[in-house]
């Protein structure tokens, strides 16, 4: 099909201009754009565009919906018009993160930050609750703690609380190193940073609301200026900004030094005037906002305990699908160093334990036997602290088990606020998180972990079985439909078909468009169809057909039925950023191919490997006038075995 020059050109003039795109590229269905201002976009004139299916903005990057077969030609058209440079999807990707708002940069650096360290911060969260075991009273024995009725294991518990405090005795160590790294600066001097904010000559932040009652705050008096001389154990606040000065510093003076000089001059001053500074000013000043934000933490936590549970506890979830979680892991060592203990982290491991319930549910509810398997591996993962998998796995995927798991650990949370339950550390989400629960309220932690453990699971397995039944009985009546409708479809008058039957081209379930994690797809701007969660890796034809066109990336494939009516493969959603990447296909354009024939094969642990959703859309493009109507059937299906589509043709 040839294109339209004026087409494109309104296109270009609808985003902006070419002055206003910073980088371009495409994919098998759409333009995709980092555009230097969104505001410039003018929506209706891309409307009017025949060219254009759809549009919308995801992530920073603006899409055009053109359709497969065309995008490419739309693509090569505008970058002659423009006189720009071809981009790959990471050059696109790269320009639309500097997009972002304020608020995600944010999240975002916080995660870079405290992810590297958290298995550190974990390890030494166990530690503690094995250290709890041992010196809890009341556990074992009536008032009394092991270690009071044998004496003989108090040193063997004192070494383990050693070992397990030293990560948060030297946070801002590990904070110093990570936040200098992601900042740019060296690790090295990072770490030294860190150790320079807890240095043993300084008072300890534990000790410093006794020293303020008592008035024995020791100081510094710089030619008459009183500097406070403590230390910022188990402070989030002051390590980060005084790293991020230490490295905006080192970079700043790494440019102008001789290399010469570099070792006398660049570290030792970076060092001074941060640490300087550290102490005199960022110090004071974080210092007395972080205990601000403690204490209005503290306030709504006392005030509107049940309301605070019921939030945080219901919706942290949905904190784990946008990485938001990880900005509470600063307010929870926040809430640590200051307190001695966090009430949100407590809510998070019934979380983790409502979603692995649900996951673990849907092995009662599913039907195919890798689902199955996926759900009880992943619901274990759940139990342990680890929810990814099943929440992105399984939860996600089928919609209302995650919903279920949200319930119930909005109760729990609940409960677990109503009772003060707290953490004196953090250690592993999930079932072994009691171990760093206080040692006088596991009874409560015990009751909200069997709320999560029963109410997600139940209400998932009625739901989910009540869901099924519908679907078998719609299925029952559509495969009858499917009989005679496969015989009409082989009626020919003249030349003309019925309809054209579309066999699964996956083994997998089927499902609506609408659960395709892509715009694009799920708002059907690509035009009507079905999508596969395969539980394989082939992919065959779906009829006796020719290969329209193979996409270069190999993911994707357009077959053309003898009757015209062409269908659109695509394995996977944004796999087009792997470059062909795990894929292997086996026809070319213009190749004749028969009904079951293998196309392509995918290699599924380097697609999930890359973070791509493996569900497959079957698309009937929008712009074939010989179809009236797409029937859509659901369901578990096998490759070359049953219909997921029948297309209607115009009389």
């Amino acid at each position: 099909m040839a294109i339209d020059k004026k087409q494109v050109e309104e296109i270009i003039r609808a985003v902006g201009g070419k002055e206003n795109i910073e980088a371009a590229t495409h994919c098998v269905t759409r333009l995709r754009f980092a555009l230097y201002d969104e505001d410039k976009v003018d929506t209706e004139l891309l409307d009017q565009n025949d060219l254009v299916k759809g549009q919308f903005s995801s992530q920073g990057q603006f899409q055009v919906v053109i359709g497969p077969g065309l995008v490419d030609k739309v693509y090569d058209e505008m970058i002659q018009i423009t006189g720009g440079e071809r981009s790959s999807k990471d050059d696109v990707k790269a320009a639309a993160g500097k997009k972002q708002n304020p608020l995600q940069r944010a999240i975002k650096t916080l995660s870079d930050i405290f992810i590297p360290i958290l298995p550190a911060i974990i390890t030494a969260g166990l530690l503690l609750g094995i250290n709890n075991i041992l010196t809890g009273p009341g556990i074992f024995f009536d008032g009394k703690s092991l270690v009071d009725v044998y004496p003989a294991w108090k040193d063997l518990a004192s070494i383990i609380n050693t070992i397990a405090n030293t990560a948060f005795t030297f946070l801002p160590a590990l904070i110093g190193w990570s936040a200098v790294t992601r900042f740019g600066g060296s690790p090295l001097l990072g770490i030294v940073l860190g150790l320079i904010l807890v240095h043993p000559d300084l008072l300890s932040a534990y000790g410093y609301a006794d020293a303020v009652n008592k008035g024995t705050v020791p100081t510094w008096n710089l030619f008459g200026w009183e500097i406070e001389k403590i230390g910022y154990q188990g402070q989030v606040l002051p390590v980060l900004v005084s790293a991020y000065l230490l490295a905006k510093m080192e970079i700043f003076l790494n440019k102008r030094v001789h290399d010469s000089i570099k070792l006398l001059v660049v570290a030792p001053v970076t060092l001074l005037v941060t640490g300087f500074l550290a102490f005199t000013i960022i110090g004071p000043v974080t210092f007395a906002i972080a205990n601000a934000i403690t204490s209005g933490l503290i306030y709504i936590y006392d005030s509107y305990a049940a309301l605070g549970g019921l939030i945080y506890g219901g919706l942290y979830a949905l904190l784990v699908i946008t990485g938001m979680h990880h900005t509470f892991l600063a307010v929870d060592v926040q809430l640590i160093g200051s307190q001695g203990g966090t009430f949100l982290w407590p809510m998070l491991a019934l979380s983790n334990i409502a979603q692995g319930s649900a996951a673990l549910a849907m092995m009662l509810v599913l039907r195919e036997k890798k689902m199955r398997g996926l759900a009880a591996t992943s619901s274990v993962s759940a139990f342990l602290g680890v929810t990814e998998p099943a929440i992105f796995g399984v939860n996600i995927r089928y919609r209302y088990p995650f919903i279920f798991g949200m319930v119930g650990s909005a109760i729990g949370g609940v409960l677990l606020t109503m009772n003060n339950v707290q953490a004196t550390s953090i250690g592993v989400g999930g079932v072994p998180g009691f171990l760093s629960i206080f040692p006088n309220k596991w009874g409560v932690f015990f009751i909200g972990m069997a709320i999560v453990l029963i109410v997600p699971f139940l209400l998932t397995v009625a739901f989910g079985r009540a869901k099924l039944r519908k679907e078998d009985r719609t299925i029952s009546t559509e495969a009858s439909s499917v009989i005679s409708a496969s015989s009409a479809s082989s009626e020919v008058e003249g030349t003309k078909t019925a309809s054209v039957e579309v066999m699964a081209p996956l083994t997998g379930q089927a499902v609506p468009l609408e659960e395709v994690p892509d715009p694009a797809f799920a708002e059907k701007h690509m035009g009507e169809g079905i999508a596969i969660q395969p539980s394989g890796n082939q992919v065959v034809a779906p009829f006796d057909a020719q290969v329209a066109h193979v996409i270069k990336s190999k993911h994707a494939v357009i077959l053309e039925h003898a009757s015209g009516l062409q269908v659109l493969i695509h394995v996977g959603i944004n796999t087009v950023s792997l470059k062909g990447e795990g894929f292997s296909m086996v026809v070319n354009t213009g190749d004749r191919v028969r009904a079951g024939q293998k196309l392509l094969e995918f290699d599924r642990k380097v697609i999930e490997a890359a973070g791509h959703p493996l569900i497959t859309p079957i698309i009937i493009p929008d712009g074939q006038d010989m179809v009236e109507r797409v029937e859509v059937l659901t369901g578990d299906v096998t490759s070359g075995q049953r219909s997921v589509l029948r297309v209607h043709f115009k009389e």
